[in-house]
């Protein structure tokens, strides 16, 4: 397994990714237990066998070249995962209450948002967002970043909104095109203080228990990718974004820059 992240070994209550790579006519079997959970391909194709059903995912080349379809798998539920020609496979969870049916999803279903303008242009894939996708508490999306270009920018958090509420758990898993290497920046408050400036390259994972988050920052010449995993303890799935107030005015300067010609990914 290339990634393997649990509430437990988060140290949190609902958000999880675990990321397999199978060699071809390779399966893998998983029990969803108390997480619904996608069957997500970063590349490769696979077939899924759940509760009696056979969906067929065509998946895509890699996160840079193509959407992708996936599925869906309910709480409580075994299946079995297996790729005729090899194949990476996210799965992102989020621990539940509703159990609901597995679907199958078109990559055509998938919304694509072109956010942001100049250097801080970035494409948003909201495959699993609660307006594009209907799960109970998991929220996902994929964001892909030109080189030299800046995301999850102006910095934000998705906690303490409102008063009693509590912080969405966020994992941001990173593919770098070419071998390259990104950063990623998650700093706190004043009364919830953290600080992490990291390197980061294929395959790592940076955990993001509350504050503020942001830039992603990808490197010149090396296009970023990362995969959001969130899960928090509403089951109306709000997103519950706000910027850092020290940093929410760079929003006014895109009224007068273009968007990187560079983006969509997918043309």
């Amino acid at each position: 397994m290339n990634v393997v992240v649990t509430p437990a070994t988060a140290g949190w209550t609902y958000s999880g990714l675990t990321v397999v790579t199978l060699a071809a006519g390779e399966s893998h079997a998983l029990s969803t237990g108390p997480a619904e959970t996608l069957v997500f391909p970063l590349s490769g194709g696979c077939t899924v066998t759940v509760e009696g059903t056979t969906f067929e995912l065509a998946g895509r080349p890699s996160v840079f070249e193509a959407k992708t379809d996936f599925v869906y798998l309910p709480r409580d539920a075994s299946a079995s995962v297996v790729s005729a020609a090899g194949a990476k496979l996210a799965f992102p969870s989020a621990v539940c209450e509703r159990r609901l049916p597995a679907r199958y999803v078109p990559a055509a279903a998938t919304p694509v948002e072109l956010r942001g303008a100049g250097r801080c242009s970035r494409q948003v894939n909201n495959f699993c967002t609660p307006a594009a996708f209907e799960a109970d508490r998991l929220i996902a999306c994929e964001v892909l970043t030109p080189g030299g270009n800046w995301s999850s920018y102006p910095p934000h958090k998705h906690d303490e909104l409102r008063e009693g509420e509590c912080e969405l758990e966020e994992i941001y898993y990173f593919e770098v095109a070419r071998d390259g290497m990104a950063y990623q920046r998650v700093y706190g408050t004043e009364t919830r203080p953290i600080d992490i400036l990291e390197e980061v390259r294929t395959d790592d994972v940076v955990l993001i228990p509350h504050g503020w988050h942001g830039p992603s920052m990808a490197t010149p010449g090396y296009d970023l990718y990362y995969l959001n995993v969130m899960a928090g303890p509403d089951d109306t799935r709000e997103w519950l974004i706000s910027d850092d107030p020290a940093h929410t005015w760079i929003r006014e300067t895109w009224e007068t820059e273009e968007l990187d010609p560079r983006l969509p990914f997918y043309r």
